[in-house]
């Protein structure tokens, strides 16, 4: 471990994994006297991670130039991003970075990301603050589950059928009638089922689901405040990386794959938020900044561009619209028009989490628009360097003062 220390000076205890991934896995651990003897998390290396990863990603480049044509750039970045996860230590001082700035957040009250424990971490080895509580996805699925009677057959029956139908609907304001709905999964569940008892049942999953699109619009908000203020975020939001906390947080797990942006980065990338944000979008101006930020087409053509813009940081619902049945379709789509043939590196993982939340809105049968929830972060990182929009022009690139 370092420092002359053996595993057994350090950890009076290390449990069965609660968790694993391709390059590690974590495990629940008391520490030693010595050291505390806190409950922590330790996220531990597979042994030739690194190698067998490098060989998989070729393969898979290989196979993506076959079926996801156009994805080079954005494989590239991730590619690079992912490598810097082959060393724990960087992990920890994100971890900590990200802590510290969301200590002082408005957010403060309502997440928390771990505190990494930096004198017990190695590049191989992480030791990390436990946070009790459930993964998101979990939590929604066993509440769903209580409410159906104990059913978790049946929970995640619903959730699935109710991801597909927003997967495949064709409409932005898709809604249905939520009573119609429940009513068929009450009877689905139990045909004996009275209608008062249909009624309470009904008023439940509406406070469930009520209460999970809360969690994932803080979820949401809480990532914009990182991506245009602080310019410091997780690049990787998946669900097994969102806790509900027994303390009625969320917690905020797992930055191996953290992205740091530069004040340029982090303007340019709200100009084209704003520009989407808008109650009606120009898609000159959307085209313009997406140019500024450094996305560069073959034709240049405007409306395409604009297109793009929609794709990675609002919403797939055009696609949806044209028949594309997933956002790869309609990316292939966009390409066959006017191939995008530079991707800015910053623009990647923003993108990426983007999309990762609309699959969790998908859980929750919710259309999101990323680029609505993130408008207010954007404008507000657009004001507090005002005075800049003289120092830059249109798409926010930089000036010389005279």
């Amino acid at each position: 471990m370092g420092q002359g220390l053996d595993i057994d000076d350090v950890f009076e205890s290390f449990d069965d994994v609660l968790g694993s991934a391709s390059i590690g896995q974590v495990h629940r651990a008391r520490l030693t006297p010595r050291f505390g003897g806190n409950v922590v998390a330790c996220k531990v290396m597979h042994p030739n991670a690194e190698s067998r990863f490098r060989n998989d990603f070729k393969i898979f480049k290989t196979l993506c130039k076959v079926v996801l044509p156009g994805w080079d750039p954005i494989l590239r970045e991730i590619e690079l991003q992912m490598m810097t996860e082959f060393d724990y230590t960087n992990e920890g001082h994100n971890l900590q970075k990200v802590r510290s700035n969301m200590m002082k957040s408005p957010y403060k009250n309502k997440v928390k990301v771990p505190d990494a424990i930096l004198d017990l971490t190695s590049k191989n080895l992480l030791v990390m603050e436990y946070l009790e509580g459930k993964k998101l996805a979990v939590a929604i699925e066993e509440k769903l589950a209580s409410i159906l009677g104990g059913d978790v057959k049946m929970a995640r029956k619903v959730l699935k059928a109710k991801q597909q139908a927003l997967f495949e609907s064709k409409h932005s304001s898709h809604q249905t009638n939520f009573l119609r709905e429940v009513n068929d999964i009450l009877v689905e569940s139990n045909v004996n089922m009275s209608a008062i008892e249909k009624g309470k049942k009904a008023v439940q999953l509406m406070s469930m689901t009520r209460d999970a699109r809360n969690k994932l619009n803080l979820l949401l908000d809480a990532t914009g405040y990182q991506i245009f203020n602080d310019g410091l975020y997780n690049g990787d939001p998946h669900p097994g990386n969102i806790l509900v906390l027994d303390c009625g947080k969320l917690g905020l797990i797992d930055y191996g794959q953290t992205r740091d942006l530069t004040k340029h980065d982090r303007l340019a990338l709200a100009a084209v938020i704003c520009a989407l944000g808008r109650t009606h979008v120009d898609k000159h101006e959307v085209s313009n900044a997406m140019n500024e930020l450094g996305f560069k087409s073959r034709d240049n053509n405007e409306e395409n561009v604009a297109n793009f813009a929609a794709l990675y940081f609002d919403s797939d619902i055009a696609g949806k619209t044209l028949g594309y049945a997933t956002p790869q379709k309609y990316l292939q789509h966009l390409n066959a028009i006017d191939p995008m043939i530079d991707v800015p590196d910053p623009a990647v993982f923003v993108a990426r989490t983007s999309f990762l939340f609309r699959g969790l809105g998908a859980l929750l049968q919710q259309q999101l628009h990323t680029s609505q929830h993130w408008n207010h972060h954007a404008k507000m990182a657009i004001d507090r360097n005002g005075e800049g929009l003289e120092l830059y022009n249109l798409g926010l690139t930089p000036i010389a003062n005279e």
